[in-house]
This record gives structure tokens, C-alpha cells and sequence, in this order.
């Protein structure tokens, strides 16, 4: 494997290696290469104006050959071909660079910089951006961009890199139970059934993957607490990360109690994965992390968010509490939760939902009145106030479940069903059975989980923002349903902000995440200048970790003639190659100190003489000894 090299690309960093068998040729015809006896087989015609094949080497190493290949009257130019780390995707540098110089640098620095690397100037964009292209005295443009990133004039130097692209589109997952889960995508019709639903009134969770392009991110992970966790059933096996028992205390989830079965629907809802049968959850490439044991004790909460900060938990889903007065938090629950929403993912906060009840009554869950929650009530298929959620100036969002049609969602194996119903209607509202393994599903217990499932979402998009900015997107990103008169202020008690969007919760989440704060220009002295060379030389200290520097400052008139030497962005450096050059050459070190991108930009100018004459004189000699540089009237800094 040859040597790794990193290139800036888009965003981020390409870390690239040759690849071991690909080259890239150009003809001096139109003409493909596959025939040439020098050629094994040809792969792709037209990247960045390149044929990539591969070569009969022989005995030959594969740079031996491509320069040999070089050399044929047919061929006009070859290059590498590299691999990005964990890809087989080619990539050919077109010869081209996008090379951003640093804000402040004149033109003829810039070319300076061009000259050094045998670059032609191809296109001007901007005073500080050209684009480059290598030419045949230039190393390859690989290497030239990495060698430019290291100069403190160079804010970045992109190559050009060419590949195929892959034609797609966004396909929705194909579990058996998709197309029954309106919540995700309502277009009217239920399968397998006669019973009219609202088509828009599910969360728009389909449209969200869509711009995503996929179902999530595997590094957010979402918490449920609650109890009744089939962590065996299919569709959550696969996805449970740190499980945590608190009756227990132990990674050892309580499971088979006939009496507790509520929390395997509820996380199915969230994060049901996509495999192809059953159903699948909003945010279905997420993990589950089980914290079971819900208690109303204070040492028990606790626990329960202590274990999801501790955890890593970025998400908790909390489908249970009170509206009895008699059990309102204490200081003590509220601080627990405090906590978790402040101090949890290093320091962005816990996203926390709890439902906002079932009782039908205007009484809100207690510990969904907590001002570090989001409160959660649901909407029916008919994109309407279910009945039975509870409306209350505390609740935040709104989100499907049932009231009209119920949701479909995961059963626990030992899950007893709907008691007093017989057969299929245990489980499903029309006794009609779509699996063993699910059931018919609802209430806030169901659409608290669906709004943590669209969190997830939106940190996949931007994991960077904080819990307050989380509930912030979801509050402006919220469709308002129902009479227009029902909402104060943008707020209804039944509404609250509105029914979740998840496409346009997402959007706001790769908005915020492309927008750059950047702080104020520090100020900085424009010319400053060391002392005369000492009488005495101080021996260099740049081969030596801990040298010290005599060092002073006195200001320079913006008068006379030096030789710029180049930039710096690391002032060590500045003051060992100052030191340096004023030993060597006898002669005064002029420093400029300015402010780009958000750093320092040390210029070194050696030399301030007032005739023109003398300061050629000392660039001369700095070129005789491989040092390049420019006259640089002081006046002009």
C-alpha cells in the first residue's frame, strides 16, 4: 500500500493512497486505449479528462511503467489514480487547484506562491481565490496541494478530483408493514382495510429521509425509559446499546411479566429497525438504549436520567407520569431532570419528552410540566385533537397516534392484549392480524416516542445543537392544525406549537448547521521590528525545543525597502527564522502582524533601506542561497 496522503475536500479532508493497479492516461487522439498492448484493461472513458486502465507491468512497479507510458508518442499525460480510505471509488486529479490565499496577501505574494510550485494561473475568481493548474515542471497536484496547505499565505488548496457518480434516489424502506404505518406517510388509504384516513395528516417522517437521503444516523442514541422491554423481538435486537435494569441493577432487563409489556411498542415507534419485515420507526438507524424501572421515588429518578447522561443517551423518551396534584415534582425530581436537559451529551443537553396524558382532562403530566421537557399530545389520522390527549398551556407539540386509526407497533412476546378481547382483537382494533409480533397502538405513550424518533432525525442532521435549540426547531418547524383561532400567540392549549414536521424540522437542522458564527477581528499592531543584529551572535534556537530568544520591540517608520520573506502562522517559527536571518544577513527583521480567517498572519521583511538599490542587492544574495523573495516597499504595508 503506498503512502497515505490528506487533501481538503469540500468541508472536510480526503485521506487518500495510490491506488496499486489504476493509472489515468490522456491521448494525443480520439482514440480509446483498450487495444494498446502497453494497456490490460480499460475501466472508465471520461474522468477528469482522463482514461483510467490498468497496465501491463510485467516485472515493472506500476510508477516505473506509467512513466514509461508517458514517454509514447499517443499518450499527452498520465497520472495516479487514488483511493479515498475505506472506498474503491476512483479518483482522478484533474490537474487543476482551487488554491484560497489569506486575507491580505497581494498578488504579488500570491504569485510568488505559484512560482515556487511551476503553477499556472488559470482563472482569477476573487482577490484571494485562483484557481491553478499544475504544468510539467510541477510536482502532481496531490502533492502540490499538500505542500501549499502548509504556507501560511495559503488559507486552503483544494485539487480538483474527478469520479462517477451514482444515479439514485431515496427508497423507502421495504419492511411488510410500511405502507400500514400512516404516521409516516398518509396518502388516504390503509391497506386491508375499508377506513378513510386524512391523507397529509401523518408527520411527513417519509419526506425527511428523503432529504437526509437515508434513515438516520447510527451514532445518536435514543433512551426509553419505561418497562416491559422485549429486547429479543426482531425488530429491536439488533439496536440495544448499554441496557440498563434499575430494579436490578443490572444490564439484565426484566423481561416475560405479563403485567408490563408498554415499553417494547413504545421504543418500536422511535427506532424500529429497517430489516425488511414488520414495521420500522422514525428513526430507524439510531440506538436503543432500555433503562428499565419507571418509580415515582426520588432516588429512582435519579437514577433513571443519571444512567442516560452517564450512558451517553442524547435522546430521552419518557411515556408515562401523573396529572394526581397529590404527586407533583419536588425539588429534588426537578433537579434530576434539570441535570440531564443541561448536563448531558457533554454539555449540549438530554432532548427529554414526556407524554402529556391520556386522561382527556386539562390537567397536563406532571412531569411533562417540567421547563427543560417536551411536551407531547397527539392527533388522530384525520389530522384532528385526539379526545383523550390533554391539553394544558405546558404542552409543546403534538404528534399522530390514535383516536381514529391506531398506529402499528412492535408486541412483546409475553404482551397479554387488550383484556376482555378474544382472538385477534387482543391485539388489533379490527381483528384483522398483520403478525404475531405487533399489535395496534396508541395514545401520547405512542406519538412522545414518534416526536423522540424525529429528534433523532434532526441531531442526525446536525448533531451539534443543544437540547434548547432541538425543542426550538421542533416549536418553529411545527404545522399548525386545527382553527386559527384556537392558537395565542402562535400556542394552543390542545395544539401546542403545532404537529411535528420532521422534513421541515430536518431542513432547519442543516440550515442552522451551514450557517458560521464568526467571532470579532482581534486588533493587532500593523508593523513592529526587533532590535539590531547583537554584537554578540545568539546561538539558533530552532533545533531546540526550550531555546530561549532575547527579544524587543520598537516601532517601525512605514518607510524604505526589504525583502519579503514569506508568512507565518505559528510566531514561534516567526521568531527562530527571524532570529535566524538577522544573525545570517546583518540586517533588520521588519514584522507585519495581521488578522485572517480567524488567525494570525506573521509577514517577515527582512531589511529596511531607504534606496531600492540595496534591498536587490540582499534578495540576490537570499536567492544564491535557495531563499525566495520579494521587494516589498514598507510604505505599502
Amino acid at each position: 500500500m503506498g503512502k497515505k496522503l490528506t487533501v481538503k475536500s469540500g468541508k472536510g479532508e480526503l485521506k487518500l493512497r495510490k491506488s496499486e493497479n489504476l493509472v489515468g492516461l490522456k491521448t494525443t487522439r480520439q482514440e480509446k486505449l483498450d487495444k494498446k498492448e502497453y494497456v490490460q484493461d480499460s475501466y472508465f472513458e471520461h474522468l477528469g479528462g482522463f482514461e483510467v486502465v490498468s497496465l501491463n507491468t510485467s516485472s515493472q512497479s506500476l510508477d516505473d511503467k506509467l512513466d514509461a507510458v508517458r514517454k509514447e508518442d499517443d499518450i499527452s499525460q498520465g497520472t495516479h489514480v487514488y483511493l479515498a480510505n475505506g472506498s474503491n471509488r476512483p479518483l482522478v486529479p484533474t490537474g487543476e487547484l482551487y488554491i484560497t490565499f489569506s486575507d491580505g496577501t497581494s498578488t504579488e505574494e500570491q504569485n510568488l506562491v505559484l512560482e515556487e510550485y511551476n503553477l499556472e494561473e488559470v482563472e482569477r475568481r476573487n482577490p484571494f481565490l485562483l484557481v491553478a493548474r499544475v504544468t510539467d515542471k510541477s510536482p502532481n497536484p496531490i502533492k502540490v496541494a499538500n505542500l501549499l496547505s502548509r504556507i501560511s499565505l495559503v488559507q486552503s488548496a483544494e485539487p480538483d478530483l474527478d469520479t462517477f457518480v451514482d444515479n439514485y434516489e431515496f427508497r423507502p424502506p421495504g419492511d411488510s408493514l410500511f405502507a400500514h404505518q400512516w404516521q409516516i406517510h398518509n396518502n388516504g388509504h390503509i391497506p386491508d382495510s375499508n377506513h378513510p384516513v386524512k391523507s397529509g395528516a401523518d408527520a411527513k417522517i417519509l419526506e425527511a429521509w428523503n432529504r437526509l437521503g437515508g434513515l438516520g444516523s447510527s451514532d445518536i442514541v435514543v433512551a426509553v425509559i419505561d418497562n416491559g422491554f422485549d429486547i429479543n423481538h426482531p425488530d429491536l435486537r439488533s439496536k440495544v446499546y448499554k441496557p440498563w435494569d434499575l430494579w436490578r441493577n443490572s444490564s439484565n432487563i426484566t423481561m416475560g411479566n405479563p403485567q408490563f409489556s408498554h415499553g417494547t411498542p413504545c421504543a418500536s415507534i422511535a427506532l424500529a429497525a429497517s430489516n425488511g419485515t414488520g414495521m420500522v420507526g422514525v428513526a430507524p438507524n439510531a440506538r436503543f438504549m432500555p433503562v428499565s424501572g419507571t418509580s415515582f421515588s426520588v432516588r429512582a429518578t435519579e437514577q433513571m436520567f443519571e444512567t442516560c447522561v452517564n450512558n451517553g443517551a442524547d435522546i430521552i423518551s419518557c411515556s408515562w407520569g401523573t396529572t394526581d396534584p397529590n404527586f407533583a415534582l419536588n425539588s429534588l425530581k426537578s433537579e434530576a431532570i434539570r441535570k440531564a436537559a443541561k448536563e448531558g451529551r457533554n454539555g449540549k443537553g438530554c432532548v427529554i419528552l414526556f407524554a402529556g396524558g391520556n386522561e382527556g382532562s386539562n390537567a397536563i403530566n406532571l412531569y411533562a410540566t417540567h421547563p427543560d421537557v417536551i411536551c407531547v399530545g397527539a392527533t388522530t389520522s384525520q389530522d384532528q385533537h385526539a379526545s383523550y390527549s390533554n391539553s394544558g398551556r405546558e404542552l409543546m407539540i403534538v404528534a399522530p397516534s390514535n383516536g381514529d386509526w391506531p398506529l402499528i407497533a412492535a408486541r412483546a412476546s409475553w404482551d397479554p392484549g387488550s383484556p376482555g378481547k378474544i382472538g385477534a382483537f387482543k391485539y388489533w382494533n379490527d381483528g384483522v392480524s398483520r403478525g404475531d409480533q405487533y399489535k395496534h397502538f396508541g395514545g401520547t405513550s405512542a406519538a412522545t416516542p414518534l416526536v423522540a424518533g424525529v429528534c433523532a432525525l434532526i441531531l442526525s442532521a446536525n448533531p451539534d445543537l443543544t437540547a434548547r435549540e432541538v425543542r426550538e426547531v421542533l416549536i418553529g418547524t411545527a404545522d399548525k392544525i386545527g382553527s386559527p383561532w384556537e392558537y395565542t400567540a402562535g400556542h394552543s392549549v390542545k395544539y401546542g406549537y403545532g404537529k411535528v414536521n420532521a422534513d421541515k424540522a430536518v431542513a432547519e437542522a442543516i440550515r442552522r448547521k451551514a450557517t458560521i458564527n464568526r467571532p470579532e477581528p482581534v486588533i493587532v499592531p500593523t508593523t513592529i521590528t526587533p532590535p539590531p543584529p547583537s554584537p554578540s551572535p545568539v546561538p539558533s534556537a530552532s533545533n531546540e525545543a526550550g531555546g530561549l530568544l532575547r527579544f524587543s520591540v520598537k516601532n517601525q517608520a512605514s518607510a524604505g525597502w526589504g525583502v519579503q520573506i514569506g508568512a507565518f502562522a505559528d510566531f514561534r517559527n516567526v521568531l527562530e527564522r527571524a532570529e535566524n536571518l538577522e544573525r545570517t544577513y546583518n540586517a533588520p527583521v521588519v514584522l507585519q502582524i495581521s488578522e485572517s480567517n480567524n488567525r494570525h498572519v506573521f509577514k517577515i521583511i527582512l531589511g529596511s533601506f531607504d534606496r531600492v538599490n540595496d534591498a536587490k542587492a540582499l534578495s540576490d544574495r537570499l536567492k544564491e542561497n535557495g531563499i525566495n523573495g520579494f521587494l516589498r516597499n514598507l510604505k505599502d504595508i
